[in-house]
C-alpha cells in the first residue's frame, strides 16, 4: 500500500531530503512527546535544542499594549482594516521595507545604510535561503558551506532547489575558523569532480559556533568569489544578537572598504529574518537583500510564493519606525551575554568546555572528555543517554556535519530562569555520576550500556519516529522554527 501511495506522488513529495531523519530533529520530537514543565511535567524533556530569543519579549509585548493602533485587529486600529486586507503587491508595503531597511542599519550599529527598494520579502529565513538559491543556480549547481553548519540548511538549500552543498570542513584547531585557504581546496577538488561551484554560503554570526567573522576573513573571502565570479550569499540573521565585543561586521561593510579589483557587488547577497534578532519566529518575516539588481528582480517575482502578510507588515512597520523602542531593544542584548554567562559557567564548574563565542541564542559545548572512544557511535550512544536519561534536548555535532565527535549545541534563550537551574542541576548530576573510579566507572558504563540498549529499542520506536508519522500541531516541525 505504501509503494502505491508513493507512486501517486512526485520524487520531491517522497524522497528524504527534507532532512527530518536527523538526530537533530529527533531531539524536538523527544521533547515534543515528553516536554517539560515545571509543575505539570518536572521530569520531561528540557528543550535546549531550539535556537528560539525568549528573553525580551516583554518590551515587545510592553510595546504592543502601549500601541493598540498598530494592530488593524483593536479598535484603535480598525480604521485602517481595510486599507490593510485589501489585495497586496509582492513589493511589500513601502513603509514596511523602509522599517526594516532602517532596523538592519540599527541592528548593525548604523555604520551601513540599506536600500529600501533592494529589500524583497519571503516566508522566514527558511524561505529566503531556498530563494535566493532558486535565483542563482540550476539543479546539479553546488554551494561551498562551512561546517559545522546548521542542518536544516541541508533541507532548505537542496530540498525543492535540486542544488548541492559541499560542505567545507572546519575543526577546532582554530576554533572552526573558515580560511580562504580551505575554500581553494574545496573549490579545486569540486573542480576536478565536474561539479559547477555557483558560490559560497556562510552564516555569520555562526549557528552552530556562536561565533563572528573578523573583517580580514570577510575581505579574504569577498576576494575569493570575486576571483572566481562565484557569488557570495551570507545569512546575518543573528546580526543583533552579539553581546559582548568584538562587535559585528557585515559583509555591507566589507562592500564599502573594497574597490572594483577585488570586489564585485553583483555577487554579494544578504538573507535576513525578524525571527532571531527581534525574537519573532512566527511572524515568519525573511528578507533577501541583495547588491545584484537583476537578483533583486528575479527574487521579488519568486516572492509571491512566500509573502509576508499585509497585517504583519503593517505592524512591524510601526514597531520598527519607533526609535525609542528599538533603541531600548537593541540595549538589551545584554541579557543574552547574562544568560550566555550563567549556562558556561556553570559548565566551567564542572569541567566542562565551551568554544568561546559572543553572539547567538546557542554555544558549542565540548563533551569530547566523556565519549567512550572518540567515534560518531560513540557521540551517539552519549547523546542518546542526555536525551532519555538527563532528559535534555541538545544537538550533537554529527547533525552539523561536524567533523569531530564530541561537540554539541545548546540553546540558552528559549527558556526561564528556573528551567535554566533545573538544566544546570541535570548537568551537573550527570558529570558527577560519569566522574567515579575505574572500577566503579566500568561498572556503571556495563550497565549504563545496558539500560541503553533496552531504552534504545524503546526509544527508536517511541521517540526516533519515521519521517512519515503525524506530528503534533505544537511542534516546532510544525512551527517551522530554527
Amino acid at each position: 500500500m505504501e509503494n502505491k501511495s508513493k507512486q501517486l506522488l512526485s520524487k520531491i513529495a517522497t524522497n528524504d531530503g527534507h532532512g527530518e531523519n536527523s538526530p537533530y530533529f529527533d531531539g524536538w520530537k523527544a521533547y515534543d512527546r515528553d516536554p517539560f514543565h515545571p509543575s505539570q511535567n518536572p521530569n520531561g524533556v528540557i528543550q535546549m535544542g531550539l535556537a528560539e530569543n525568549q528573553l525580551s519579549s516583554d518590551l515587545i509585548e510592553d510595546w504592543v499594549r502601549s500601541n493598540p493602533e498598530a494592530s488593524i485587529c483593536t479598535l484603535e486600529g480598525v480604521g485602517k482594516f481595510k486599507d490593510v486586507a485589501n489585495f497586496q503587491d509582492y513589493h511589500g508595503l513601502l513603509e514596511f521595507r523602509h522599517a526594516v531597511a532602517k532596523f538592519m542599519s540599527r541592528g548593525r550599529g548604523g555604520k551601513v545604510t540599506f536600500d529600501p527598494d533592494r529589500v524583497v520579502m519571503s516566508g522566514g529565513a527558511t524561505g529566503a535561503n531556498e530563494l535566493i538559491v532558486f535565483c542563482l543556480a540550476n539543479p546539479g549547481d553546488a554551494f561551498l558551506l562551512p561546517s559545522p553548519y546548521y542542518p536544516a540548511n541541508d533541507r532548505d538549500l537542496q530540498w525543492r532547489t535540486g542544488a548541492q552543498i559541499i560542505p567545507v570542513h572546519c575543526n577546532s584547531s582554530n576554533g572552526f575558523k573558515i580560511t580562504r585557504e580551505a575554500l581553494e581546496r574545496s573549490y579545486a577538488q569540486a573542480q576536478e569532480s565536474n561539479i559547477n561551484v555557483k558560490g559560497v554560503l556562510l552564516t555569520n554570526p555562526s549557528n552552530p559556533l556562536g561565533t563572528i567573522l573578523d573583517r580580514d576573513t570577510l575581505k579574504s573571502i569577498v576576494s575569493f568569489v570575486t576571483d572566481n565570479n562565484i557569488h557570495l550569499v551570507i545569512d546575518e540573521i543573528y546580526a543583533a544578537t552579539v553581546f559582548v565585543a568584538p562587535e559585528f561586521v557585515s559583509v555591507s561593510e566589507i562592500l564599502q572598504e573594497m574597490d572594483d579589483t577585488t570586489c564585485n557587488p553583483d555577487l554579494i547577497h544578504i538573507v535576513y529574518s525578524l525571527s532571531k534578532d527581534l525574537g519573532m519566529p512566527g511572524f515568519r518575516v525573511g528578507i533577501v537583500y541583495s547588491f545584484n539588481d537583476d537578483v533583486v528582480s528575479c527574487a521579488r517575482k519568486m516572492s509571491s510564493f512566500g509573502l509576508v502578510s499585509t497585517q504583519t507588515q503593517h505592524l512591524l512597520a510601526a514597531m520598527l519606525s519607533d526609535d525609542v523602542f528599538v533603541e531600548r531593544f537593541l540595549a538589551e542584548r545584554r541579557r543574552l551575554g547574562r544568560r550566555h554567562g550563567v549556562f558556561t559557567k556553570g559548565l566551567e564548574e564542572l569541567g566542562i568546555g565551551c568554544l568561546k563565542s559572543n553572539a547567538g541564542l546557542y554555544f558549542w559545548m565540548d563533551l569530547r572528555k566523556l565519549l567512550e572512544e572518540e567515534t560518531f557511535e560513540a557521540e551517539m550512544v552519549l547523546w542518546k543517554v542526555i536525551i532519555n536519561e538527563v532528559k535534555l534536548n541538545v544537538s550533537p555535532g554529527s547533525s552539523f556535519h561536524c567533523v569531530e565527535p564530541g561537540w554539541f549545541r545548546v540553546c540558552f534563550a528559549n527558556m526561564d530562569d528556573e528551567t535554566v537551574h533545573v538544566a544546570l542541576k541535570r548537568i551537573r548530576a550527570f558529570v558527577r555520576k560519569k566522574e567515579v573510579g575505574p572500577v566503579k566507572r566500568k561498572r556503571f558504563m556495563d550497565n549504563l550500556n545496558l539500560r541503553l540498549s533496552f531504552s534504545s529499542l524503546r526509544y527508536d520506536e517511541s521517540v526516533m519516529l519515521s519521517p512519515h508519522i503525524m506530528v503534533s500541531t505544537h511542534s516546532p516541525l510544525v512551527r517551522a522554527r530554527t
